[in-house]
């Protein structure tokens, strides 16, 4: 299965009042293997950035000047992404963006290139209901490193979100990227981890009086507390 991890950063907030993307980053994932690949794009948006968007991802109107405009990258970024599932955070952002650039390009909408989309905000919330959910608090929670990200950066961001992706669905410490390792892809390593247990013998660590006596008083009390309704009570008789 291919995932494309998918972040932007944009001139503002809203793309049906003119705001425009100003980054596009995507990594590349299949079959839960990072694959090295990438898309990084600058665009010019055409439009001067709002103070508080420059603040947030550090990109100013002077940077941008000399990047492509969409218009002349959509066909790379297109490419790139179809038929794969998008991973994103907070999707409908991104997507509502992408959705006005690809429109002014007379282009299909996300949903129709990709093969899916998956808001990891929505699987955030429902894997930890009531807590802070952003991707700055996933790293937090999940110990993934962000000590680089002074700014916001889409491609930063997606190797952010993409390592938080990995240890929400899955648990693991790192990604795994491909290489070369001299293994068959369906080779394991299990046979190195089943190890003799019969040379070993178990210590039986037996209950003293004291403790005996000790545990048969807490019963007691909780048989006292429910009426004599206890379950070991029912079972004996």
């Amino acid at each position: 299965m291919r995932q494309i991890f998918l972040d932007t950063e944009t001139t503002g907030l809203n793309p049906e009042t003119g705001d425009r993307i100003v980054e596009i980053g995507c990594i590349e994932m299949v079959s839960r293997r990072l694959t090295g690949r990438h898309l990084h794009l600058y665009l010019n948006p055409e439009r001067p950035g709002s103070e508080e968007a420059t603040r947030i991802h550090g990109l100013t109107d002077a940077f941008l000047a000399d990047k492509p405009k969409f218009r002349e990258v959509a066909a790379e970024f297109i490419e790139f992404v179809r038929g794969a599932e998008l991973i994103i955070h907070n999707a409908a952002f991104d997507v509502g963006f992408l959705n006005a650039e690809l429109r002014r390009v007379q282009q299909p909408r996300v949903a129709e290139l990709a093969g899916g989309i998956l808001d990891t905000l929505v699987m955030a919330r429902e894997q930890y209901p009531g807590k802070a959910n952003s991707l700055d608090a996933l790293c937090r929670r999940l110990e993934v490193d962000n000590t680089n990200r002074t700014f916001h950066g889409a491609l930063l961001d997606a190797g952010l979100l993409a390592e938080v992706y990995i240890r929400m669905t899955r648990g693991q410490n790192a990604l795994v990227i491909d290489a070369d390792d001299g293994q068959d892809e369906g080779s394991s390593d299990d046979a190195d981890l089943h190890i003799d247990l019969s040379a070993f013998s178990v210590a039986v660590l037996r209950a003293s009086e004291q403790e005996i006596a000790a545990h048969a008083g807490v019963l007691a009390d909780l048989d006292k507390a429910s009426g004599g309704k206890t379950v070991w009570r029912t079972i004996s008789a």
